[in-house]
């Protein structure tokens, strides 16, 4: 088994109707809130109405930044730490999917310390300290895990580059997670976000930092996103079915929390930081088929393992049939929830493939993969990954 070390400080409220707590949640940590969402939709504005209902029943005052865009630049964060200051907040609440609570995240680092965000990357020398304002996360979508990790995604408009904030003191000191939020998520949107959650939990499995407990994690994760995600694609109000990736969604985020990603994750950052129109579950359902098929000779027991999950009829079959069969597995499950995707259909060019390949190894994403790639193999899956 070897040594590995778990940690997670996120109080987790997971259930049908746990929306309703939001205002003791909040209050215990301030009584000046920083809301901080996406631009208010059809199918968000119920559920910001019921929150700021129930956080000024319980005497909290709000401000509400909604100026999260997918893919949040340093620009929203600045902007959303300016309001916070002026407010005086004392604790930020993300409400939906990865983009606002990861913005959420990064607000309160920029509203107490000096700088930008951007100045308190993963590998500055200076990092987040305790003055960091409390975050509370509730999810809207069944993707990111951002609600249960230490991490906060931003992109550098004027770079083109993507990277992130990774230190204990942003983790949300409580998550919500409430399925009934989820019901009216788009079905592309689903889709897109859910099979983030294949790949945070396959990729921890593969991960250097894997362990025993992780494992258990992971299993149950892919059984339940590849059994459920189809379903909840093709009649999102299906109940059971949101509940189950909610659950997933979580599992998948406390793996990566004390494990992590590799080759894909890098990449897929890199795609939509070149290019900010692709959502981050499109960036890595699209070179996921190229790259199972580069990985999976280093990891066959691995990849076995996951495909006897995804089809049992793979179970008992010698291990390197098993894992060079998974790789079509994973084929039929993107295909199965419509992220069966090129990257000119996304709308990428040819010029974008070699700037994508050039910049993909700047994450150290790809060090954690069981084979490494080198610049010219990244560029050889972004290749064949052109034209599906």
């Amino acid at each position: 088994m070897g040594t590995f070390d778990y940690y997670q400080p996120t109080e987790i409220r997971f259930g049908h109707g746990r929306i309703r707590e939001v205002g003791e949640v909040v209050s215990r940590f301030g009584k000046k809130c920083l809301l901080v969402t996406v631009p208010n939709t059809f199918f968000l504005s119920p559920i910001l109405n019921g929150i700021q209902k129930r956080l000024k029943e319980a005497g909290v005052e709000v401000a509400h930044f909604d100026g999260v865009i997918p893919n949040p630049t340093t620009d929203v964060i600045s902007a959303g730490a300016k309001m916070a200051k002026e407010f005086k907040a004392e604790v930020i609440l993300g409400v939906g999917g990865g983009s606002s609570m990861d913005s959420a995240k990064a607000i309160a680092v920029e509203a107490s310390h000096p700088g930008t965000a951007w100045d308190y990357l993963y590998f500055r020398e200076t990092q987040p300290t305790h003055k960091t304002l409390p975050v509370i996360a509730i999810s809207t979508t069944s993707g990111t895990g951002s609600q249960v990790t230490q991490v906060a995604v931003v992109t550098n408009t004027a770079s083109k580059t993507k990277s992130a904030i990774y230190n204990s003191n942003i983790f949300p000191r409580v998550c919500i997670v409430d399925p009934d939020l989820m019901l009216t998520a788009p079905a592309h949107l689903t889709a897109s976000t859910g099979f983030d959650v294949f790949c945070h939990a396959f990729e921890s499995y593969l991960h250097v930092k894997k362990s025993p407990y992780i494992d258990l994690m992971v299993l149950e994760a892919i059984r339940l996103v590849t059994m459920y995600l189809p379903v909840a694609v093709n009649d999102g109000t299906n109940l059971e079915a949101r509940e189950k990736l909610a659950w997933a969604d979580t599992l998948a985020g406390l793996c990566i929390t004390n494990a992590g990603v590799t080759l894909p994750h890098g990449i897929g950052m890199t795609i939509s930081g070149q290019c900010p129109q692709v959502m981050h579950g499109e960036a890595l359902a699209v070179v996921y088929p190229e790259f199972t098929r580069f990985t999976f000779p280093y990891a066959k027991e691995r990849f076995a393992i996951v495909g006897g999950v995804l089809n049992p009829a793979l179970i008992g079959m010698p291990v390197e049939e098993a894992a060079a069969q998974s790789c079509e597995e994973i084929d039929r499950f993107l295909k199965s929830i419509g992220m069966w995707l090129s990257l000119d259909g996304l709308g990428l060019t040819h010029e974008d493939v070699v700037a994508i390949a050039d910049n993909s190894r700047v994450l150290p994403d790809y060090k954690n993969n069981p084979r490494i790639a080198s610049r010219d193999e990244v560029f050889a899956i972004l290749s064949a990954s052109f034209n599906r």
